[in-house]
């Protein structure tokens, strides 16, 4: 995987060195960033752009000739300024609109960082204004996956904040703290905080995993995955709501739903899928009633559907329907695995299928000609 390191910072750009120092250099199973991202302000691009990307200090290409790193992709592009609601820079995040306007934006970054399935991000939350950081950590609490990581950097006393540290140099480096006092840098310490974190990504629809949404809104639609599951299903509407969303579904997906969401009311443990060859007469009268009901009409004879059941259910048609209804789900919820997918229960040649999920009393259908 692609390895991507991304960090804030404020007025003190040595985070993103330190934090660097740490991942590759400091710890036992090294993490070597293919390529940086720093979030900052204005102020904190300008100070990042002399002191970590110039030719002199330039602390950053120091770093990467003295611990010999491999090529890293790190330039003035890779610096982002906050930009508040009108687009603007910010050079600081002082007001409620400017902690608003943070939080979008580094929602925003962690969104497409992390959109690609094939890379490993890293977030650092050692630098910036604590709401920096607090925003970077929910953010990939809320669109992390598996392979991503969160952490903060230590740094030994007297080396911690000091203005001309940024890493431990391999030779002696003299720097001084604010009182003058002379220090050597070779002799500084940092170590890596790892910070686990709860990934709430798969409760996310996929409209906001992909969009533009602020960051509020992805913390509503985020918390609403953990609300009790409740099912309703508007025949008249063709539709399921759901506490975190709702799914629309052609007549015959929903009529097939419908079926199973009936005989779950009647606590059924679910039924069997028709077997290769054989129609089941019973099951697809059934889901053909229904059908006709949700269309108003009776029987047709050139209708698909009417067609497809009025011999009863063959076991493509059973496979069929619940494979294009749950990928409806998925998509429209942006959940794998949600208590409102159609599931299996069993053992091979003995599976039963059905909203087992769900339990009767959170399942309501609505009848289609329902005002």
């Amino acid at each position: 995987m692609k390895k991507i390191l991304l960090a804030v910072s404020g007025l003190s750009p040595q985070i993103l060195t330190e934090s660097l120092y740490a991942l590759a250099v400091a710890t036992p199973t090294p993490f070597v960033p293919d390529e940086i991202h720093l979030i900052t302000t204005s102020e904190g691009a300008e100070r990042a752009r002399l002191l970590l990307l110039s030719q002199d200090p330039g602390w950053y290409f120091r770093l990467c000739r003295e611990y010999d790193l491999p090529a890293i992709a790190f330039r003035h592009d890779r610096v982002h300024v906050i930009t508040d609601a009108s687009g603007a820079p910010m050079a600081d995040i002082r007001t409620p609109q400017d902690n608003s306007a943070a939080a979008d934006f580094i929602t925003a970054m962690v969104r497409q960082l992390t959109d690609d399935g094939d890379t490993a991000l890293h977030a650092s939350i050692a630098g910036g204004r604590k709401s920096m950081g607090f925003y970077l950590g929910y953010a990939l609490s809320l669109f992390g996956r598996s392979q991503d990581a969160l952490s903060h950097v230590l740094v030994n006393a007297p080396y911690e904040s000091l203005p001309d540290f940024f890493f431990p140099t391999r030779d002696k480096t003299i720097i001084y703290t604010r009182e003058g006092k002379p220090l050597d840098s070779s002799q500084g310490s940092i170590w890596l905080a790892t910070i686990p974190f709860v990934r709430m990504r798969q409760g996310i629809p996929l409209a906001l995993q992909q969009g533009n949404a602020t960051f509020s809104a992805v913390v509503a639609a985020a918390t609403q995955a953990f609300i009790a599951p409740a099912l309703e299903i508007c025949a008249r509407r063709r539709n399921l709501i759901m506490p975190i969303g709702e799914v629309d579904l052609p007549p015959a997906d929903l009529a097939f739903y419908i079926w199973l969401a009936r005989l779950r009311l009647r606590g059924e443990g679910g039924v069997r899928c028709p077997t290769d060859g054989v129609a089941d007469c019973v099951a697809g009268s059934a889901v053909l009633d229904i059908y006709r009901q949700l269309n108003n009409f009776g029987v047709r004879g050139h209708d698909r559907t009417e067609e497809a059941l009025g011999r009863g259910m063959r076991k493509s048609y059973f496979e069929q329907r619940k494979s294009r209804t749950n990928k409806a789900i998925r998509l429209g919820l942006g959940v794998n695995g949600s208590p409102y997918e159609i599931v299996r229960t069993g053992i091979p040649g003995h599976y039963r299928f059905g909203l087992l999920q769900l339990e009767a009393d959170q399942i309501v259908i609505g009848k289609p000609d329902a005002a």
